[in-house]
């Protein structure tokens, strides 16, 4: 606290140590919208990148009608993961999906937040008792095709929510390859 002080003290006695104001050749206009030129003007941002990704965190790699890579490692056909595990899920279709199904998101601790169901290339109705025994416990279900619901997950998982996700591989030529896969 005392140097704090010192050295306030000390930039308050050196005017000369002082930068001057920067003087502009001209007056910017402050009636438009400003371009990036005009940005560097006023402002300048900085950003410190402290750690680029969650070690404990789940990632979905990528995804083709086989399977999923998830943090590095392959799961063929349906999977769930969950926060710290990835099991695969016996299911063949969004038709397949029962409350049976569901239980070991509702056995977990800590409890898991949301389930992001991917139901394959289309978004597809799950079964009414299926939504229902989900609510009576406390966990919301977010039903989307499988690329956005990976894509959600992803999100969620990056936000650190406590997730999991219910997955079928998407039939036929749909995919994403991993950007460290596409500069291969």
């Amino acid at each position: 606290m005392a140097a704090a002080f010192a050295l306030r003290c000390l930039y308050r006695a050196r005017p000369a140590l002082r930068c001057p104001p920067v003087q502009l050749p001209w007056a910017p206009r402050r009636g438009h919208r400003l371009s990036p030129a005009d940005d560097e003007l006023y402002q300048r941002t900085h950003i410190s990148l402290l750690q680029h990704e969650s070690p404990h965190a789940m990632y979905i790699d990528c995804y083709n009608s086989r399977g999923f890579t998830v943090n590095g490692n392959r799961v063929f056909g349906p999977c769930a993961l969950l926060p710290h595990s990835v099991l695969q899920w016996n299911v063949g279709c969004h038709q397949d999906i029962t409350e049976e199904s569901f239980s070991l998101f509702w056995m977990l601790e800590p409890r898991i937040e949301i389930v992001v169901v991917g139901t394959g290339d289309r978004t597809e109705r799950l079964q009414f008792q299926v939504l229902r025994a989900m609510r009576e416990r406390g966990i919301a279900v977010e039903v989307q095709d499988t690329p956005n619901a990976c894509a959600t997950f992803n999100f969620l998982c990056h936000e650190g929510r406590v997730t999991g996700a219910a997955l079928i591989p998407p039939p036929g030529g749909t995919s994403l390859v991993s950007l460290g896969q596409a500069a291969e």
